[in-house]
């Protein structure tokens, strides 16, 4: 009896520590070199040392500053709440008529983590022009980074707002034409849309999808005319004629319905409908002046059907709408709406890459957090080699998705500022192309395939964060600020291979890219992709010999299928293509950050990486067979080298 053990209980025995997850990436003024040293995500801050000038420190601080800020219990808290204050549809008002005024309700946390993120400027930065000798939208992106998985789903009107701003950019000089007062409407839109100031600063909706089709728009029953005289006149005598900043109402009518509306509680929108010359582009503002409510202003003709009930991002507000007289501005030419929001979604699928990443790894740091203070047989987690293994192969993933997705970012900074003043004095010079139709038409690949491919691996690599976890990665943890669930993040991502175009699109665009004409004389593969693989590979050849002969080996056969076949075969091995473009182009990536600096870990994950994607068949002579050192190296992929300094 006296050997008896003591019962735990509720308040008695064993407890886990609590994990400690630092913040994702440090910087000091003293740092003169090596500035990925003391972050927690290596890659992150590889990449932000690749891309940005030496003299950022301002770009270094602001991401060091918003990083904290995410992690803060204040943060944590208002996304906890979020999350479980989730959107409510109120329809009716006491008596039974239709609310017009305020039928959506959202939560506290939701609405201030977007002040949050507009005083941030995490939309403003890209378009901040005396900023010119660095790339903004890496800026831009990496403040993204730090921020999106506190940030409660906000990233997505924000990443709509910004589509927006870019697309209205193009028209504040168009002339107003047959719509009088437009283009001061479209300015006013845009300054808001990339104002910093909550109290000023608007978000926007992107009505795309109908009940006939996600991505194929092309069947839209939502239809526009323009308003009649007597319509006009009427909407002028009952006080409906100016939206709910005082600011006139277009002149086109929309009918219709769309069937997902995410971000719905934003100020404007931009929406697809059908004119007598085919599908076009509006903007809409979401709110009109009544007569009744001149300050709150009522829905533009707008009615909730009703709220989706969704997987995952159930913070967002995503609802059905019925559309009945919503008042409008027609963007562009009539019959050419298709193109015109192509502006919006290549920007938009840019942050559907950044937020999987974005939410990875978050999932990875709190692994790497739980790892270092799990007991598992009376040892720590991090001294278990199979585990640590697992894990470094799983990094070494979340590098390539990484790389590839910041590349792209790279590139469309690239296309909106000069190469001169702000590659050049970067170690990207050899990277980003210095022609700016071949940095584009890079572009024009890349995207599809990073969105992609980015997304649906993030999906898999969240999968395993949970498993890393155990039973607690598969609970929905809110308590302790919610920083351990890892479920809700992957919730949240499941999303994206979806969202803006689900991987069998982004297969047809890559198909389209390669087969059109206008873009590398139709053989983009040859003409753009392969010649920036012959340069990234001449670069690297020294320490990646062996490394540079798988790749140019998934080039040739690349190659020989893009000329051989014809566009329906190619269309039916699409993901064939999303494929073997995303290996040739991450291990290119990889290789040219670890050359670099020569960092001996940085060259371990992209030798492993390219050995990964050989092809079938491929002879690679074998490094070493010292499994000891491989499982010092894993521990030191997975773990990283982080100082005191994450904590600064």
């Amino acid at each position: 009896m006296e050997n008896q053990k003591k019962p735990s209980s509720s308040t008695d025995g064993f407890f886990q520590i609590l994990p400690d997850v630092p913040p994702a990436y440090t910087h000091t003024e003293t740092q003169q070199q090596g500035r990925h040293i003391g972050s927690d995500d290596t890659v992150f801050a590889r990449i932000l040392e690749l891309y940005l000038p030496r003299e950022s420190a301002e770009v270094g601080t602001a991401i060091h500053k918003l990083g904290r800020r995410a992690l803060h219990p204040s943060t944590l808290r208002l996304a906890t709440d979020a999350e479980v204050n989730q959107p409510v549809l109120r329809p009716l008002t006491t008596f039974g008529g239709e609310n017009r005024i305020d039928p959506l309700w959202t939560g506290e946390g939701w609405r201030t983590l977007k002040a949050i993120g507009q005083e941030e400027g995490l939309v403003t930065v890209a378009y901040e022009e005396d900023n010119s000798s660095w790339n903004r939208r890496v800026h831009q992106f990496a403040l993204n980074h730090v921020w999106s998985s506190s940030a409660a789903m906000t990233g997505c009107p924000a990443s709509m707002t910004d589509g927006a701003a870019k697309l209205l950019a193009g028209h504040l000089d168009d002339p107003d034409g047959d719509q009088p007062g437009r283009s001061g409407v479209l300015r006013e839109a845009y300054r808001r849309l990339i104002s910093r100031d909550p109290n000023e600063a608007w978000t926007t909706g992107q009505w795309m999808t109908e009940r006939t089709g996600g991505s194929d728009v092309r069947e839209t029953e939502t239809v526009a005319r323009r308003l009649t005289v007597e319509e006009a006149s009427q909407d002028v005598e009952t006080g409906r004629d100016l939206d709910a900043h005082g600011m006139p109402l277009g002149p086109w009518r929309i009918d219709g319905f769309k069937w997902f509306s995410s971000a719905t509680d934003s100020d404007m929108t931009l929406m697809l409908a059908q004119t007598d010359e085919g599908l076009s582009l509006f903007y809409t503002p979401t709110r009109r002046r009544s007569s009744k409510q001149k300050d709150a202003g009522e829905l533009n003709g707008i009615r909730i059907q009703r709220l989706k009930d969704k997987l995952g991002t159930k913070s967002l507000p995503t609802a059905e709408l019925e559309l009945k007289g919503v008042r409008s501005w027609l963007i562009g030419q009539k019959g050419k709406g298709v193109k015109e929001i192509s502006t919006v979604l290549n920007i938009t699928r840019l942050y559907t890459a950044g937020g999987s990443v974005a939410g990875w790894g978050r999932g990875l740091a709190v692994c790497r957090a739980y790892t270092r203070v799990r007991k598992v047989r009376g040892a720590l987690l991090q001294e278990n080699r199979q585990h640590v293994r697992w894990m470094a192969s799983e990094t070494m993933k979340y590098w390539a998705a990484m790389h590839l997705t910041f590349f792209g970012i790279a590139l469309q900074g690239t296309a909106e500022q000069d190469w001169e003043s702000m590659v050049r004095n970067t170690k990207a010079t050899n990277l980003i192309p210095r022609d700016n139709t071949k940095a584009a038409t890079l572009l024009r690949l890349v995207t599809p395939i990073m969105k992609a491919v980015v997304s649906v691996n993030a999906v898999h690599g969240l999968r395993s964060c949970m498993e890393c976890l155990g039973g607690v990665g598969y609970c929905e943890n809110n308590e302790d600020g919610g920083l351990l669930n890892i479920a809700k993040i992957f919730r949240d991502t499941a999303v994206n291979p979806i969202w803006e175009g689900t991987v069998s699109v982004m297969a047809e665009d890559v198909v389209r890219v390669v087969t059109d004409k206008r873009l590398g004389g139709g053989k983009v593969v040859d003409t753009v992709l392969a010649d920036w693989v012959k340069n990234i590979l001449a670069t690297c050849q020294l320490k990646f010999a062996e490394e540079c002969v798988v790749v140019q080996q998934r080039l040739d056969a690349l190659r020989e299928i893009t000329s051989r076949l014809g566009k329906e075969e190619l269309l039916w091995r699409g993901r064939e293509l999303l494929e073997h473009v995303a290996a040739i182009v991450c291990s290119c990536l990889l290789m040219y950050d670890a050359s670099s600096d020569g960092d001996d870990i940085a060259i371990e994950v992209a030798s492993r990486w390219m050995r990964s994607k050989a092809l079938q068949g491929t002879q690679i002579p074998v490094k070493g067979t010292d499994w000891h050192r491989e499982a010092a190296i894993d521990k030191r992929i997975f773990l990283g080298e982080t100082t005191l300094l994450s904590k600064i």
